[in-house]
């Protein structure tokens, strides 16, 4: 692990890579109105989490708006990714961030005039995940769409984890004291107001030569053949499969975050915060680092190191009492959370054709965040009925078991990756 961090430094002090992206314009404008947005997104995040425990004190119900919130990208992402290849990307999610911006505005609304209840937390969430179900897919093959040279792919798709995570750990301590001062309703309406950023961002941005052009095959053709070629393509299976597993087995670590800085760390709002900040921080190197990388080669070795990582970092937090430790920790998953995820994102992008990619990212949507919402569920289920410590401990063993069956099967896979690579000039022959 501290080989990793030393690689880490040395990389950022000596590569111009980390931010080779910026020479597309379009990403740029991108990048700059995103940043903004999911600052609001963490805030709301937060706010969300802390106010659904504020008013029910319910570890069940944590977890259940988690389900809500997810679950139809685990139904209609599959679906929605043949209408990503079908149409423009950059509309798709234009209209995405406004239907987002209204949904904030109406959860502000109602918090601030001290009318929110449960069920309107429960019906806005399931608004969030349908908007979320489109936007997901369109999102991520958008960034192919932004980027002039395709060798840029990967330190793009890193950016984009650099900049989820540089918002996670600013946004967290923000809506911490932002909730301790003012409550919740402030972080709504800041959300709401930062999705202004990215829509005028995605305005600017011109469509480009990928742009898709309409097929005349019917959507369930699409949908079977898009089915076909990522299933049927042993190196996507292996990494989807473990993503999902990432995505279901993980999940408590977020879920349970509320009720583990109260509980647990006997803190309120700013704890949590300090918490999810620290896991930002973790996952914001993590993401630099792999910016700072000039090749997809060795991507499935770092997989490797940090799924067993990661499974260790929850078996630390199911035994640690105090705040200090637990946020070292949380620093340390978080560095290993993105560092799995960015290189299973980068290996799917660069080995996807480009007039199935909208699919293929379907249903990574689908692995990586309709697992998700199923691992809430079970996670505030187990919780409640085992408690918190036991149920993080069980994740943890899991997570490990599957870090062992990747290393095992995936060095079977390369002899399908480096024709692609070989074929597409990321790799000399």
């Amino acid at each position: 692990m501290f080989d990793i961090f030393k690689q880490v430094s040395k990389n950022i002090i000596k590569s111009s890579q980390v931010f080779s992206s910026f020479e597309s314009r379009n990403y740029r404008f991108f990048f700059s109105g995103q940043s903004i947005s999911l600052l609001g997104s963490w805030m709301q995040t937060i706010a969300m989490a802390w106010l659904i425990y504020r008013l029910t004190g319910s570890k069940f119900l944590l977890g259940f708006v988690g389900f809500t919130n997810q679950i139809p990208s685990f139904f209609l992402s599959p679906f929605i990714g043949v209408l990503t290849d079908r149409f423009n990307r950059r509309k798709i999610m234009l209209w995405a961030q406004i239907i987002y911006m209204i949904q904030a505005l109406l959860l502000s609304f109602l918090v601030l005039l001290n009318l929110v209840e449960i069920w309107h937390i429960i019906a806005l969430s399931i608004l969030f995940g349908l908007v979320t179900a489109f936007d997901t897919p369109a999102r991520h093959a958008l960034v192919v769409d932004l980027i002039d040279d395709p060798k840029n792919l990967g330190n793009a798709i890193a950016l984009n984890s650099a900049m989820y995570n540089g918002s996670r750990l600013i946004g967290p301590a923000i809506a911490g004291i932002v909730i301790a001062v003012v409550g919740e309703g402030i972080c709504f309406l800041f959300n709401a107001l930062s999705y202004v950023a990215i829509i005028l961002a995605l305005y600017k941005i011109h469509d480009s030569e990928h742009t898709q052009k309409k097929s005349e095959n019917s959507l369930k053709q699409e949908f079977t053949e898009g089915f076909k070629y990522t299933f049927g393509f042993k190196p996507f299976r292996i990494l989807l499969l473990l993503l999902g597993i990432v995505s279901l087995i993980g999940a408590p670590f977020s879920t349970l975050m509320p009720a583990f800085a109260s509980e647990i760390l006997k803190g309120g709002s700013h704890t949590y915060g300090f918490l999810m900040s620290a896991t930002g921080a973790g996952a914001l190197l993590g993401a630099i680092y792999l910016a700072s990388r000039k090749s997809v080669i060795g991507m499935g070795k770092i997989i490797m190191i940090n799924t067993i990582l990661f499974g260790l970092c929850m078996l630390g937090i199911s035994i640690s009492k105090g705040l200090w430790i637990s946020m070292v920790i949380g620093f340390i998953s978080g560095f290993s959370m993105i560092a799995t995820i960015a290189c299973i994102n980068t290996l799917i992008q660069t080995l996807a054709d480009e007039n199935k990619r909208g699919r293929v990212m379907s249903f990574y949507a689908m692995a990586l965040l309709g697992m998700n919402p199923i691992g809430s569920l079970l996670a505030g289920t187990i919780a409640t009925g085992i408690g918190i410590s036991y149920t993080l401990f069980l994740c943890g063993v899991i997570f490990i078991l599957f870090g062992i069956w990747f290393i095992v099967v995936w060095p079977l896979s390369r002899k399908y990756i480096y024709p692609i690579y070989i074929e597409k000039g990321l790799i000399a022959k």
